[in-house]
């Protein structure tokens, strides 16, 4: 047997050429012994950097500490969009956390890799770059929950958040609710974030995405407070299903049919994303060039 057939070299792609494949045979198994490593390694990342960590989970704080501040004030003793002073409390903080089980930042790094070529190691493996995201984002939740869990329920406390509307019914339907915008946020974002790969600065399209997000989502205010139009606008996009739904799920605001259709759009808009994360990556690595690692 010669050298070249025992240890065989794979060529790295070359502009117009397609990315290279995942193994014939990866099996189920591989994949999942695959995951149970790259979590491990990721999850020892978080952890000795967890400084790192806590300063992302205080930045995570403030923001929903202002915007309860600013609606409390704007309830006063009455009610804004369905919502009481105690009650604006109680969404937003639910918000913080869901938030946080939900968000990704590939998207705003998306462009470092592929301008200095540290995506080219990753295509170069025998599975999709997309797995390795899903442990190093996973990993990282479970690491800055720490943090977040107590300061929702410090807050809770210090200011009186009304959570009359949760009961054992509701976190049970919360849960699936979350886990499907979990799944739903991750794709789209890294839809847009393989938009790094046409364009050469993507942090303006990402500043667009994201403040759309946060206002159509629910972030910055329940949806029940914009205008009726607004709010038909936005129950046509992936953002309220993200964030808003699983929130007014977990507080009681969606039961019943309107309980349904929220799983639905979850799954509906879950199809969608996945159909255009196939295009998009199979059209994207075909054209990938880049100079570096």
């Amino acid at each position: 047997m010669t050298d070249a057939e025992r240890f065989p070299v794979r060529e790295v792609d070359r502009p117009g050429t397609a990315a290279p494949q995942p193994a014939p045979g990866f099996s189920p198994a591989a994949l999942g012994l695959y995951y149970r490593r790259q979590f491990a390694s990721a999850l020892a990342n978080n952890l000795a950097y967890r400084g790192a960590v806590a300063i992302w989970v205080v930045t995570s704080v403030i923001h929903p500490l202002v915007f309860i501040v600013v609606w409390r004030t704007v309830a006063g003793s009455g009610s804004t969009g369905g919502y009481t002073a105690d009650q604006f409390v109680a969404y937003f903080l639910v918000m913080m956390v869901v938030d946080h089980l939900t968000f990704i930042w590939h998207m705003w790094e998306f462009e470092y890799r592929i301008r200095t070529g540290a995506f080219s190691p990753l295509l170069l493996r025998p599975v999709h770059p997309i797995h390795n995201d899903v442990c190093e984002n996973v990993s990282y939740k479970l690491v800055g929950l720490v943090g977040i869990v107590p300061a929702a329920v410090l807050l809770a406390v210090v200011f009186d958040a009304d959570l009359t509307g949760t009961t054992p019914a509701t976190v049970l339907a919360f849960l699936p609710a979350v886990l499907l915008a979990m799944v739903l946020r991750f794709v789209v974002e890294w839809c847009v974030a393989l938009s790094a790969f046409w364009l050469t600065k993507v942090s303006a399209l990402n500043a667009v995405f994201f403040s759309l997000f946060t206002f159509l989502g629910g972030q910055f205010a329940p949806l029940s407070v914009l205008p009726g139009w607004m709010q038909a606008v936005a129950a046509w996009t992936p953002f309220p299903w993200t964030l808003a739904h699983p929130v007014e799920v977990l507080l009681g605001r969606r039961t019943g049919g309107e309980l349904l259709v929220g799983y639905g759009a979850q799954l509906a808009w879950i199809v969608v994303a996945l159909v255009v994360l196939r295009v998009l990556w199979s059209r994207a690595t075909r054209r990938y060039s880049a100079v570096g690692a």
